[in-house]
């Protein structure tokens, strides 16, 4: 490792910014259950401006700009995955499907024969 990813770089000015994050997220859980007699929609509308100024507050902060860079990285490498197409994936769902269907025809099989020789060696029916 090397020691950009050892050391921590952000400071305790990181740290009141989480908790203020965590505050206005507690907030909008608290405001939205205290007002529930307004209106679902202005509810609505601040939870959802709680939630994106916390969200801003959040990419303010070192891990903040960690997520945001490994989001944007993510969304690249999705972009170059080879997805299947539909008939890939319908030939494959039926190999599974198949195939549990036998696995189950097996177990069931020999579930029952380990059942009737129990029965047998101990006499006892169910």
């Amino acid at each position: 490792m090397n020691a950009s990813t050892e050391t921590p770089t952000g400071g305790s000015l990181d740290t009141v910014k989480w908790i203020l994050v965590f505050l206005l997220l507690g907030g909008a859980v608290f405001g939205n259950y205290y007002y529930g007699e307004e209106s679902a929609l202005f509810r609505a509308l601040g939870v959802v401006a709680a939630v994106i100024v916390a969200g801003l507050i959040a990419l303010q902060t070192e891990k903040g700009r960690n997520g945001l860079t490994f989001a944007k990285e993510s969304r690249t490498e999705v972009r170059k995955v080879v997805w299947p197409t539909r008939q890939e994936a319908v030939q494959t769902t039926g190999i599974v499907i198949v195939a549990t269907l036998i696995m189950s025809l097996i177990l069931w099989g020999l579930d029952s024969v380990l059942y009737e020789i129990v029965s047998f060696v101990t006499s006892l029916r169910v």
